[in-house]
């Protein structure tokens, strides 16, 4: 069934990105605020972070629930990082995304809670997911907002959502995803192996990029990161996604051509995908 949807290309994707101004300003290019980094898994939100400034975001701040969550990062000391709730107060927000690393305690269904009463664009990963599982009423809040929002579930994190089992979800993805974009009103991005997504007005595409070697921690994180870059520098949702995906798939598959499949890492994809946008903007 799933031959029947159109594959996503390199020409298609890059179409809408915007070209720059001369008089350019970081202003132009949005500001993100990724929301996440409960005890122990910090990295998680600062490798989505990371990803939107290096993918052209103009402002990236990071909303840490960790009690114990630096001040600086100093591998990338132009984020701006503060407490989650913090965070979640800043102006001139253009999108936030949450979920990674972000846990499901109380805390964190309160922030979800609160991002959801938001304005901004939405980008809903990892832990956020889980929680709107659990949430009937955060699912009704999700449903009902005005501003464009993202799902991008693993299939574990699509059985949780559609309350089936992961088997269901892998026999039938095509379905899968069309049960998720209706059930949340969301642009929907069903991850794995020919990764599917559905726009917000019920368009699908299948993405071919990507390959075994992305099988490790973070890469989701890193396409938030790109999504929310996207959306922020002034692309539709569904268009941002779009792009996303198989930009992080080919910069997977740009690594492998180098001969690094076994232990490529997350940063390593947003430095690749870094290098490949700017070479399809160029041309």
């Amino acid at each position: 069934m799933s031959k029947q949807i159109p594959a996503l290309s390199q020409k298609q994707v890059i179409a809408s990105f915007p070209k720059r101004p001369r008089d350019s300003h970081k202003g132009l290019f949005g500001t993100v605020a990724v929301i996440g980094g409960a005890t122990g898994m910090i990295g998680a939100p600062l490798l989505a972070a990371r990803t939107a400034l290096k993918l052209g975001a103009g402002c990236v701040h990071v909303g840490l629930l960790a009690e114990n969550a630096p001040g600086v990062d100093m591998l990338q000391p132009e984020l701006m990082l503060h407490s989650a709730s913090a965070a979640l107060r800043l102006p001139g927000v253009d999108v936030l995304a949450i979920g990674c690393g972000l846990g499901t305690s109380i805390a964190a269904q309160k922030l979800l809670y609160d991002a959801l009463m938001c304005g901004s664009a939405l980008v809903i990963d990892a832990d956020a997911l889980n929680l709107l599982a659990r949430q009937p009423d955060l699912q009704d809040d999700l449903r009902i907002r005005q501003a464009a929002s993202v799902l991008t579930p693993h299939p574990g994190e699509a059985a949780r959502l559609l309350d089936c089992d992961i088997k269901e979800i892998q026999a039938d993805r095509v379905s899968a995803i069309r049960k998720l974009a209706q059930k949340f009103a969301c642009s929907v991005v069903l991850k794995g192996a020919h990764s599917l997504c559905v726009t917000h007005g019920g368009r699908k595409y299948l993405n071919n990029t990507g390959n075994p070697g992305m099988s490790s921690a973070g890469m989701g994180d890193v396409l938030t990161g790109m999504i929310a870059a996207f959306i922020a520098q002034g692309m539709s949702a569904d268009d941002a996604l779009l792009l996303a995906v198989h930009l992080h798939g080919a910069a997977g598959d740009a690594l492998a051509q180098q001969g690094i499949s076994v232990g490529m890492t997350a940063s390593d994809v947003t430095e690749w995908a870094r290098w490949l946008l700017n070479q399809w903007h160029r041309n």
